[in-house]
């Protein structure tokens, strides 16, 4: 058993070595489970030569008590022959091999109870092993783990920092500031450089589209709107001009092209809502 005290010790060093040098818990696992292997192996490598030992001595004494068994006989064959003189020589090699016999067997019981127990140590180092193979594995995982906690508790810390959301906000505003703009210079576009009779036509129709909305909202909460009057389409009376009537200015055409625009808007109005009506 002195030697597995001294395999523990031995064990126990290197793991406090690589305790004390190890950065990295996983590298360090993964190589305390190497030594373990390795010791293992020593461990393994002792108890057969233990065994082998053990064998070697129960074998000696058999042979010796097979040996003093044969001096017996012989012994008794020279008693048969009346040679008493012969007969004590076989009788002295006969103890000599029961003594040599019964020094073997009490060796071999000895070596028979440290071999049961350097077997049993050799067990119970092999399931440490194993168990610690398996813990290594939790370690890993739990490590592996930890280290995925920590990464995010930091990506949340940086969060943290007000100064990148300050930046989003100003650049938001920003983008804001240069929307209104874009949508101010269109606006002075088409108020100045548009078509101001294409504004005009926009602008009457939102505001019958309103007219309409109102007069919906009023029937449906059994308010008796008065029905609207049709709007009959004015009729534009042509008459012919005089031979030497003035030449039209492209103003008078203007204003008699909106007219005409105008009292068919308004006739187009008068039918969509007798539609309504029906």
């Amino acid at each position: 058993m002195g030697f597995f005290a001294r395999l523990a010790e031995l064990i126990r060093a290197n793991l406090n070595d690589l305790v004390s040098k190890a950065e990295d818990p996983e590298k360090m696992l993964n190589q305390v489970v190497l030594e373990m292997n390795a010791q293992l192996i020593q461990a393994k490598k002792q108890v057969a030569i233990a065994i082998a030992d053990e064998k070697s001595l129960q074998r000696q004494a058999a042979q010796a008590r097979a040996d003093a068994e044969e001096w017996e006989r012989k012994a008794t064959l020279a008693v048969r022959s009346g040679d008493d003189a012969l007969a004590k020589e076989g009788l002295l090699r006969r103890r000599r091999h029961e003594e040599d016999a019964r020094e073997y067997q009490k060796q071999w019981e000895k070596a028979k109870r440290e071999v049961d127990q350097l077997k049993e140590a050799l067990r119970r180092l092999s399931e440490k092993i194993e168990e610690a193979k398996r813990k290594k594995n939790v370690l890993i995982a739990r490590k592996k783990r930890a280290e995925a906690q920590k990464a995010i508790h930091e990506t949340m810390g940086g969060l943290k920092d007000e100064s990148a959301f300050d930046t989003f906000q100003r650049l938001e505003q920003k983008i804001d500031r240069m929307e209104a703009e874009a949508d101010a210079s269109s606006e002075l576009a088409d108020e100045y450089a548009g078509d101001k009779l294409e504004q005009k036509f926009r602008d009457l129709e939102r505001k019958g589209g309103v007219e309409d909305d109102l007069l919906a909202l009023k029937r449906k909460l059994g308010m008796d709107a008065p029905e609207p009057e049709p709007v009959a389409a004015p009729q534009v009376r042509v008459q012919a001009a005089p031979a030497a009537t003035k030449p039209q200015t492209p103003e008078d055409t203007e204003k008699d092209e909106l007219a005409a625009a105008l009292a068919e808007l308004e006739a187009e109005e008068s039918r969509a809502k007798e539609r309504l009506r029906r």
